[in-house]
């Protein structure tokens, strides 16, 4: 197993990877030139050698539903195929992108509104990697996906306003 240190390395060694440290001491990786949604290469790389690749547009890894490839006893050898790997599928566009889970969603804009049954109105917004949902200038809830903002806000009798 690599580790911490030596991943980082590693990843510092990919020029058109930007580095952004999150916290608790994670670190995660951009890909800025990335053609679509998705920019995030490297997510919540940890001191304790945990961390994460993008390889929902890959065939033949194991993802969670995000379309992260826990990377935690990676070679480095392995390591480097999967970043040189992720980085091509980023780079070319597809007619139809898939997303991880194998279920087509429809997208959220970078800010939506959302209202109940009692007029009351919160709005999600896409932020760093993250969905901040708000009450007014009031934090609410954060999220790591939409599909988890749009569960949670149709639980609470939600629906997406037209605006």
């Amino acid at each position: 197993m690599l580790t911490f240190q030596q991943k980082i390395e590693i990843l510092d060694s990919y020029p058109q990877l930007q580095r952004k440290d999150v916290s608790l001491g994670r670190v995660n990786y951009h890909y800025e030139e990335s053609l679509h949604d998705k920019k995030t290469v490297a997510f919540h790389l940890h001191p304790n050698g945990n961390g994460y690749v993008y390889a929902g547009l890959l065939t033949g890894y194991e993802t969670d539903t995000k379309g992260f490839v826990n990377i935690r006893d990676f070679s480095e050898e392995e390591l480097r195929s999967l970043l040189d790997a992720s980085i091509t599928s980023l780079s070319e566009p597809q007619a139809k992108a898939v997303p991880a889970g194998g279920k087509k969603t429809k997208r959220l804009a970078a800010e939506t509104s959302w209202i109940n049954g009692d007029g009351q109105k919160l709005t999600l917004k896409a932020e760093d990697d993250l969905w901040y949902l708000y009450s007014g200038l009031s934090l609410e809830m954060a999220f790591e996906t939409p599909d988890e903002a749009k569960e949670y806000l149709a639980e609470e009798g939600f629906s997406q306003a037209q605006d």
